[in-house]
């Protein structure tokens, strides 16, 4: 087992994180037979499937090469949401004053404290991911090492080869790389690399105005660095709903970021110690320079080296080909989490990982397809949306009513100084039925499971307006959205039939 480090800096935190999820005294165990299922890759869709298969009784192998946990503990959501916690404290401290809070002048964050604070809380997590948790408490097989199929029924682990009934691919996704002309050659960070900084860049470009650039050039900007945010498209999180995004984009202005939209990178070369990009905007040419340059302009799935052909495992630029119910287009090997599915979210790999442990073990038909997926981009305010967004329902020639609650009428929101941001509701023409939603507020991401949950259970608008919600809290915008459907209900014919009922009662 190597001893290399997979992950800097090794101070006592990374030490501590590397020893729970990729122990370098590691040994692997001699296989048991024929396992009903071997899992190859150890982040979310992949622990999850191997925990959930063991504790129903299963014999389970799991397989990972690199670090467990994969990208949500090690390089994503963990470490990404510690520093933006760190850095809306300093966006608290910043905006003080208009609270009635007098703060000293000159605060500002201390770096690498903030990444220090980073690297401790994600060693702390790390021990629920880790391999001996996996083995001790969990009763899964761990296998560090290279897993490459080698027959109908085979994979390898180095020189261990192990025998399953089922398999399932989870390696997860890493940073896509785009052809820009001399960014190689000059270097940049991804989400894989940037949590390794200890010193503040002080000039940083961010390529990529998607979830991930957003949300990283926001927190870099509050924590001291000059950020300059570069994209093609004409406004920032372009697949989200057009209101929602405009809010955070204006948010983004206030904090300071530097916004290069309808831009293309031409190149970028090194001068010294300093980035220079060249940028093509508005009809013509102009110079960014920086220390650091952030790329994050999407997801690559990890397919290589897996030994697919061997058994005929279909894949493509996109990553692994399933169908509805998980499976590959081999019938004995499904796949889970960011290999094989469109929406690349900690929370969906834990769901598929679900559908995967019924569907192999239990001879059931779960359906991706059957998912209400809902998602966040944590920026402040936060944007999360669950179900159609309008042009969707207009593909599908599905007509809708479109209910919008501001925050500038919520008594809550305009106690916290909250007021920029809204909750919009789509339900199908005529009826509470509800289609989607999106919220734009500090914590969206936390109110939107009440409108998931009404669409799973299938509850309409509606209904939510008889639920009854503390006062004063911002999901109250939520209920005021149910009042708005129920007032619909109102047409003048039952006003005219209420009116006479009152007059004939008095």
């Amino acid at each position: 087992m190597s001893n290399q480090p997979l992950i800097r800096p090794m101070d006592e935190y990374n030490t501590t994180l590397v020893g729970n999820v990729h122990p370098a005294d590691w040994v692997n165990p001699q296989p048991r037979g024929r396992y009903n299922l071997v899992v190859i890759g150890a982040g979310t869709a992949g622990l999850v499937t191997a925990a959930g298969a063991a504790g129903l009784g299963a014999r389970v192998a799991l397989i990972e090469r690199n670090l467990m946990g994969g990208d949500c503990l090690n390089v994503g959501c963990v470490p990404s949401k510690c520093i933006i916690r760190s850095s809306r404290v300093i966006g608290q401290i910043r905006d003080a004053e208009r609270f009635g809070i007098r703060v000293p002048e000159g605060v500002e964050a201390d770096f690498p404290a903030v990444m220090q604070r980073m690297r401790r809380t994600r060693a702390r997590i790390s021990a629920g991911d880790s391999a001996q948790s996996f083995r001790d408490e969990k009763g899964v097989d761990v296998f560090i090492g290279d897993g490459r199929f080698v027959g109908g029924d085979t994979i390898e682990v180095g020189a261990t080869t192990l025998r399953f009934k089922k398999a399932v691919i989870a390696t997860g996704a890493r940073a896509a790389a785009v052809p820009i002309d001399g960014l190689a050659e000059a270097g940049y960070l991804t989400n894989e690399t940037i949590f390794e900084l200890t010193e503040r860049p002080r000039r940083l470009v961010v390529i990529g105005a998607g979830p991930i650039g957003c949300e990283m050039a926001q927190a870099f900007q509050r924590l001291g660095s000059q950020v300059t945010l570069i994209d093609v498209a004409d406004h920032i999180l372009v697949r989200e709903d057009a209101d929602a995004a405009a809010i955070v984009q204006e948010a983004f202005r206030k904090d300071g970021v530097e916004l290069v939209l309808s831009a293309a990178i031409q190149s970028v070369r090194r001068d010294g110690d300093e980035r220079v990009i060249v940028v093509e905007s508005g009809g013509g040419e102009s110079e960014v320079r920086a220390d650091q340059i952030v790329l994050g302009v999407g997801r690559a799935p990890n397919t290589d080296g897996l030994g697919l052909e061997a058994v005929g495992v279909e894949h493509d630029r996109s990553g692994i080909v399933v169908d509805d119910n998980l499976r590959t287009s081999n019938p004995k090997i499904y796949a889970a989490g960011d290999v094989c599915m469109k929406y690349k979210f900690t929370h969906t790999a834990d769901a598929a990982a679900r559908i995967v442990i019924q569907n192999t073990l239990f001879f059931g038909r779960k359906k991706l397809s059957a998912l209400s997926v809902p998602w966040c981009t944590y920026t402040e305010p936060e944007i999360a949306h669950v179900g159609m967004y309008l042009h969707d329902a207009a593909d599908r020639g599905i007509e809708t009513d479109t209910y919008v609650q501001r925050f500038d009428e919520v008594d809550r929101a305009i106690a916290d100084g909250e007021e920029e941001g809204f909750v919009k509701i789509h339900c199908r023409k005529g009826s509470d039925e509800i289609l989607g939603a999106t919220i734009v507020a500090r914590h969206a991401g936390d109110m939107i499971s009440e409108i998931t949950l009404a669409i799973v259970g299938k509850i309409g608008l509606g209904a939510i307006a008889a639920v009854i919600h503390p006062y004063p809290t911002q999901a109250e915008a939520i209920r005021k959205l149910g009042d708005a459907y129920n007032r619909t209900r109102l047409t003048p014919l039952v006003k005219t039939l209420f009116h006479r009922l009152m007059a004939w009662s008095r």
